[in-house]
C-alpha cells in the first residue's frame, strides 16, 4: 500500500494525471523517487504510438513536430520547463551563489528564461521535423532515462539549499534503497537503447551521461549542489540533448 501512495505522490508531483491525494509523511515518500521514471514510460509511450500514427498519415512535418514537442509540456504541465526557465535566468545573472539561489526562488520570468524557452521550442520543433519512425523507440527511452538520472542525482547530489522541493524528496527518500533502483533502470534503458538504436543508441546513451555530468559539475561551481529547478534544467537538457545525438547521427551510423 506504501508503494501505491508513493506512486500517487511521484505521479502527482511530477505530471497532470489525476491522482487520489495522498498525505506527504515519510512512509509515503520513502520510495517515490522510484517511480518518477514511470512519469517517462507515459510520456515516451505516446511519443511511439502518435509519432508512428502521424508519420504514416499524411499530416505535414510542421503539425508533426509541433504535437511532439507539446506532449512533454502536457503531460508534465511544464513542471520541468519552469526549472529550466529559472535556471536560464540565475546562471545569466553572473552573481555570487546567493543572488543566483535567490533568483531560482523568484516566480517572475526575466528575460533569459524567455529567450531560453523560445529557443528551446524552436530548436525541438526543428530537431523533430527531421526524426524518422526508426528513431521513435530511442527518442522514447529517452524520457524515461532523463528522469532516471534526475532522480539519481536527487538521492546522490548535494542539496544547495536546506529546504525547496529536491530537499524535500531527498529527506524523504530511502536514498540507497532509490540509488539501487535507479540503476537497475538506467541498465534497462540502456540496455533498451542500445538493442533497438545499435550505434545510435550507445552514442544517444553516451550522450545523456555526458550532460549528467556536466549537470552535477555546473551544480555544484554555481550553486553549491542540486535544487528542483536545476534537476528540471537538467532534464530539459538533457532531453534536447537526446534528440541532437540522434539526429545529428541519424542516416550516418544507423546499421
Amino acid at each position: 500500500m506504501n508503494l501505491l501512495r508513493s506512486f500517487a505522490i511521484a505521479m502527482a508531483m511530477y505530471s497532470k494525471i489525476p491522482m487520489p491525494k495522498v498525505d506527504w509523511n515519510e512512509k509515503n515518500m520513502k520510495y517515490a523517487m522510484c517511480f518518477f521514471p514511470f512519469v517517462g514510460v507515459l510520456i515516451g509511450v505516446l511519443i511511439y504510438l502518435l509519432g508512428n500514427l502521424m508519420l504514416a498519415s499524411s499530416c505535414g512535418r510542421l503539425f508533426f513536430s509541433v504535437v511532439m514537442t507539446w506532449i512533454p509540456l502536457f503531460v508534465t504541465g511544464g513542471i520541468h520547463m519552469d526549472g529550466f526557465m529559472d535556471t536560464m535566468d540565475a546562471l545569466h545573472s553572473y552573481g555570487e551563489r546567493e543572488k543566483k539561489l535567490e533568483i531560482l526562488k523568484d516566480p517572475h520570468a526575466g528575460a533569459f528564461a524567455m529567450i531560453g524557452i523560445g529557443g528551446y521550442l524552436m530548436l525541438s520543433a526543428a530537431l523533430w521535423s527531421e526524426v524518422t519512425v526508426q528513431m521513435l523507440p530511442v527518442i522514447a527511452m529517452g524520457y524515461v532515462l532523463s528522469r532516471t538520472l534526475s532522480a539519481y542525482s536527487v538521492v546522490t547530489f548535494p542539496a544547495a539549499k536546506s529546504s525547496g522541493l529536491a530537499r524535500t524528496f531527498q529527506d524523504g527518500a530511502q536514498k540507497s534503497k532509490v540509488r539501487i533502483v535507479m540503476l537497475v533502470y538506467l541498465l534497462l534503458v540502456g540496455v533498451g537503447m542500445v538493442s533497438v538504436g545499435r550505434t545510435q543508441g550507445i552514442i544517444t546513451f553516451a550522450a545523456a551521461i555526458l550532460i549528467f555530468v556536466y549537470y552535477r559539475w555546473m551544480s555544484m561551481k554555481q550553486f553549491g549542489g542540486i535544487t528542483g529547478d536545476l534537476a528540471g534544467y537538467f532534464l530539459q537538457l538533457c532531453e534536447i540533448g537526446i534528440l541532437v545525438s540522434m539526429i545529428l547521427t541519424g542516416g550516418v551510423l544507423w546499421n
